[in-house]
């Protein structure tokens, strides 16, 4: 449970990097909500797949899902 706790906390800061790096702006509540979402999605989908790593690897997964989160997102909202 600590470790998903911490995933959580990855995925929130990833969330954040992730909205600057691909200069949407969004407010930090939806921008960390969305980085807990790519974190679940990029870490512990992905993990499984790995045996080695650490909390940099973590860290790049969940930047990567919340990346790719932000990007669906952007495509949904142009379709308004």
């Amino acid at each position: 449970m600590p470790g998903l706790l911490l995933l959580a906390v990855i995925g929130a800061a990833a969330g954040y990097v992730a909205t600057r790096l691909m200069r949407v702006d969004l407010d930090l509540p939806s921008a960390m909500g969305i980085g807990v979402l790519g974190a679940l999605l990029g870490g512990l989908g992905l993990r499984m797949l790995m045996t080695v790593g650490g909390w940099a690897v973590t860290f790049a997964l969940a930047l990567g899902g919340s990346m790719a989160l932000i990007w669906l997102w952007q495509r949904f909202q142009r379709r308004r």
